[in-house]
């Protein structure tokens, strides 16, 4: 079942056994690898994002360097994998060097692995960056990306033999791209601390300035001049300015993730004769239903209570021929994600982008007015796919003012079908 899905064991539980290392040597230099890759929406103030991730995406997260260009990202580590402050970023100056191509998969055989590189519309996905141990578990990565389309470039180990692939020299294109070394997150925190202390430092001593004068250098008092009061007329009452469904959506990152694991554990209950229907997930909850095909409700009763899954409510049938049941994969974080595009601009862009990969998509217009008549607009999309949401949500995220509305698996067909909306200027 967790094949159907296009999910592995592995999606479900890492196995004990380490299969990746965090460093290479190439021509005596050491590079970080296998980094954690997300966008980054503030370039010119990373702290919050950063520490956004190392906080809840990746937990334990202390390392961080920061990719440049059109598709600005941060990679985060932890040090307790080997990972030292100051190392050069592999990804980094491979993604600058190869930048003439927004698209690219390659597998390099170094001296301890096989580094394994997945950059889609010049975004890092945030597992393509992976050293494996195992030459085998690299092949597998690799073949399972040939089958998206149009790559810029497709690069492997010639002993492997697949058509239309070239093997440049890794050390070359190291040589030749951008640098970006590790640094400590906490580093950012104290830039923020130093910052914090001279502000007060200074207004303090401004503050003190002003008392001394009025107590040394303050002019003579004179009486008190009475003065009539004249009654005041209330202030009016400010009203708080409308929040715009754009600085409050659900992080699609999160949603995208964890309707995933959601899936994959529901796909996990073992549930003897009885059959698991569509899995749906929308906000930060999946729901499915099992229906009977043999045994009675007892058998899904007792499956369900005893799959070690904690469901938020089961619901059985009056005639006993279906359970309900919901997962909630939250809470999910709200985020601000300001629309960047007109309507025509931003069907423009997301054609030439689902062409581009070869994947057909519909999209419709919608609107709503607020309580405050303001009127907010944005682009509905569906498409189907048998690609998983973590595929998709790295290739999503490059879209300011994101909405996942949907996703819905279909276990008889093995199709994800996903829905959503970007809001327009």
């Amino acid at each position: 079942m967790l094949e159907d899905a296009n999910l592995t064991e592995e999606d479900v539980e890492k196995s004990n056994e380490r299969t990746w290392s965090s460093m290479m040597t190439v021509a005596g230099t050491e590079y970080a690898t296998s980094l954690f890759w997300q966008p980054l929406q503030n370039r010119d103030d990373p702290y919050q994002e950063v520490e956004e991730a190392s906080q809840g995406i990746m937990e334990g997260a202390d390392l961080f360097c920061i990719k440049p260009g059109k598709a600005p990202q941060f990679g985060i580590c932890v040090s307790e994998e080997g990972f030292r402050k100051g190392m050069d970023v592999a990804a980094v100056a491979l993604a600058t060097a190869l930048s003439d191509r927004s698209s690219l998969v390659a597998v390099f055989k170094v001296e301890n692995g096989w580094w394994y590189v997945c950059i889609r519309n010049d975004i890092i996905l945030s597992d393509g960056d992976m050293l494996f141990l195992n030459e085998e578990d690299a092949r597998n990565q690799f073949e399972s990306m040939l089958a998206v389309p149009d790559w810029g470039r497709r690069i492997a180990p010639p002993e492997w033999g697949y058509e239309d692939t070239e093997y440049p020299d890794l050390e070359k294109i190291l040589a030749r791209g951008g640098k970006a070394k590790l640094k400590k997150i906490k580093a950012l925190r104290g830039t923020k601390l130093v910052m914090v202390v001279v502000i007060s430092i200074s207004v303090g001593f401004y503050l003190l300035s002003n008392i001394l004068s009025e107590i040394f250098f303050a002019p003579p008092k004179r009486p008190p001049v009475t003065v009539p009061i004249v009654p005041k007329a209330a202030p009016p009452v400010q009203k708080l300015p409308e929040i715009k469904p754009w600085e409050k959506v659900k992080d699609p990152f999160q949603v995208m993730t964890g309707c995933q694991n959601a899936v994959v554990k529901l796909l996990g209950v073992v549930t003897p004769g009885w059959e698991i229907g569509q899995i749906k997930c929308s906000d930060s909850t999946a729901q499915t239903a099992w229906k009977r095909k043999i045994g009675r409700v007892s058998w899904v009763k007792k499956a369900l209570e005893d799959s070690g899954v904690k469901f938020g409510g089961i619901i059985y049938s009056d005639t006993g021929e279906q359970a309900t049941a919901s997962l909630r994969f939250g809470p999910v974080a709200e985020k601000k994600s300001p629309p960047a595009y007109s309507n025509a601009q931003l069907r423009l862009i997301i054609n030439d982008f689902f062409q581009g990969i070869g994947q057909r998509v519909t999209m419709t217009n919608s609107s709503f007015t607020s309580p405050e008549h303001n009127v907010y607009r944005s682009i509905v999309f569906k498409f189907s796919s048998k690609y998983k949401p973590v595929v998709w949500r790295d290739l999503l995220m490059k879209f300011s003012g994101l909405e996942i509305k949907s996703i819905t698996y279909t276990p008889s067909t093995k199709q994800w079908d996903y829905e959503g909306a970007i809001y327009v200027l």
